[in-house]
């Protein structure tokens, strides 16, 4: 069966319908210039509307130890997610002993990454564009063919560009065991879609 994340995660029926469809992993974005941003207190509130349930991934950027430990401080992550601050992850993994997750950008075949970099799983998306002012997918795919052949280092997630249309044909064409989601199931910027998100979790477990 195929893993589901839904990320981005800042408003009660986003969290609620996530939880509903059968998410495996419902996401918490603390990083300030994303539109799906939120404050570790919004984001305790929404954990907080069920005990239990998915587990919880915090994505955050180039994070300090006392960033992560200042979120911790207010809910429970089951994951941390990590964009860039490759140096800090030892630390990162020492201080709090949760499962590390690194995102790697790929464009080519060269891009994919061969080690695991000290990660327990690796998020497999489409570098930024140059004019990107924000790490991830940026709602882009990339050429699904590079995957061919590839022997991931650690249990991954496929992401970028992925929507309720799309997220069957990735995942037969990639064999991606988990994919993940923020975008492709909004109707506005940073708006989940409970419809959409339903549809996702479907159309992927399908």
């Amino acid at each position: 069966m195929i893993r589901v994340k839904i990320c981005g995660i800042n408003d009660p029926a986003g969290f609620d319908a996530a939880v509903e469809a059968g998410a495996d992993w419902v996401g918490f974005v603390f990083f300030p210039p994303s539109p799906r941003f939120v404050t570790p207190e919004t984001a305790a509130g929404l954990s907080a509307r069920l005990d239990g349930g998915p587990p919880r991934v915090g994505l955050f950027v180039e994070p300090t130890v006392a960033m992560i430990a200042s979120v911790l401080d207010h809910l429970k992550l089951d994951v941390l997610q990590i964009y860039g601050a490759v140096e800090t992850v030892p630390a990162i993994r020492q201080q709090f002993g949760l499962p590390i997750w690194r995102a790697f950008g790929v464009n080519t075949q060269s891009d994919l990454p061969d080690d695991a970099a000290g990660a327990d799983g690796l998020v497999i998306e489409a570098k930024p564009p140059a004019t990107a002012d924000r790490p991830g997918g940026n709602a882009t795919c990339f050429d699904w063919s590079i995957l061919g052949g590839w022997r991931a280092p650690a249990p991954w997630l496929l992401a970028g560009g992925l929507t309720p249309d799309n997220v069957a044909a990735a995942v037969r064409q990639t064999g991606a065991p988990a994919v993940d989601v923020s975008s492709g199931v909004e109707r506005a910027k940073g708006v989940k879609d409970p419809a959409l998100i339903r549809a996702f979790i479907s159309a992927a477990k399908d």
